[in-house]
C-alpha cells in the first residue's frame, strides 16, 4: 500500500505524462478577441460572419495600410451612411492590430497570419459597404 501511495506522489509531482503544451501567448488571446469582435460586428451588420475564401486569398499579400484604401480620397461621408463608415473604421482598426500581433508572432505562424488575412478581407468588405452606401446616399 505504501508503494502505491509513493508512486502516486511521484506521478503527481511530475504532472501529466503526456506532451506539455507551450504556454499560450497573450498575443494569441488578443488576436482571438479582436477577430471575434470583427465577426460580431459583421453579424450585427447582417453580413456573412467571414469574408469569402477567394477574398481572403486575394487580399493576403496586400499590406494592411493599403487594404482600407477603397474609396476615393475626396469621398464625402453623409450622415445617412455614417454608421456603416464608422463600423468600417472600427473593423480596419482591429485589422491593423491583428496584423501587427500576427507579424510579432512570426510570418510562419499560419494561424495568426490567417486571422490577419481574414481581418484584411473584412476591412476591405466594410470599406466597400461604406463607399457603396455613401454613393447611394448622395445620388439625387
Amino acid at each position: 500500500m505504501k508503494a502505491i501511495a509513493a508512486s502516486l506522489l511521484v506521478a503527481l509531482s511530475f504532472g501529466s505524462c503526456g506532451p506539455q503544451q507551450p504556454p499560450r501567448s497573450p498575443k494569441v488571446d488578443e488576436i482571438t478577441a479582436l477577430w471575434a469582435q470583427i465577426r460580431d460586428w459583421r453579424r450585427e451588420a447582417g453580413w456573412a460572419l467571414e469574408p469569402r475564401p477567394e477574398e481572403i486569398i486575394s487580399i493576403k499579400p496586400v499590406p494592411p495600410r493599403q487594404v482600407a484604401q477603397v474609396c476615393p480620397d475626396s469621398h464625402p461621408v453623409p450622415q445617412t451612411c455614417g454608421d456603416v463608415c464608422s463600423l468600417a473604421d472600427a473593423i480596419c482598426d482591429n485589422m491593423e492590430q491583428i496584423c501587427i500581433l500576427a507579424d510579432e508572432l512570426g510570418k510562419n505562424d499560419d494561424w495568426a497570419q490567417s486571422k490577419c488575412a481574414s481581418a484584411k478581407a473584412s476591412c476591405r468588405d466594410a470599406k466597400k459597404q461604406c463607399c457603396k452606401k455613401c454613393s447611394e446616399a448622395t445620388k439625387p
